[in-house]
């Protein structure tokens, strides 16, 4: 299973999936260490598509070689829906969780202009000003993509 923790920089990302991947068998693939491994400073939308793409396929491998037994999680902005079908196109084994939040938290000089907002049907869409951090893991411990599994 793969989940995919995506918004704006400091919206709770890393926070979340640093929880979600604290048990065995699940790993974390975040977007500031992906690019630091790859070296990839380049932050126009070429260049940010392709660091999502490289997360999709690093994601897709590991998903396929564990045979879903495992859980992946991906820490990303993942502002441009092409990149997001882009992973949609490898694998329907995705739980997209989209985080929003209302205060000022010092980081909005690197929020992505060109943002794709996702349509809600398609994703699980969370405010972290709104709710805690427990109440956000179990909204997608509870999600009806993950509910049946053993993996969270």
């Amino acid at each position: 299973m793969i989940i995919v923790i995506f918004g704006q920089p400091h919206s709770g990302k890393s926070t979340l999936a640093n929880i979600l991947t604290a048990k065995p068998n699940s790993c974390n693939i975040d977007g500031d260490l992906l690019r630091e491994l790859f070296l990839n400073k380049d932050y126009s939308k070429e260049g940010r598509i392709i660091n999502l793409n490289r997360a999709s396929d690093i994601a897709h491998f590991l998903n396929n070689k564990s045979k879903s037994e495992h859980l992946i999680v991906l820490s990303l902005v993942y502002p441009y829906e092409e990149a997001r079908e882009y992973l949609n196109s490898l694998t329907e084994d995705v739980l997209w969780v989209y985080l929003t939040h209302n205060e000022v938290r010092g980081r909005e000089n690197f929020h992505v202009s060109d943002f794709d907002i996702p349509v809600k049907e398609k994703v699980l869409h969370l405010n972290t000003s709104e709710l805690s951090i427990e109440e956000c893991i179990n909204k997608i411990s509870n999600h009806e993509k993950i509910s049946s599994r053993s993996i969270v």
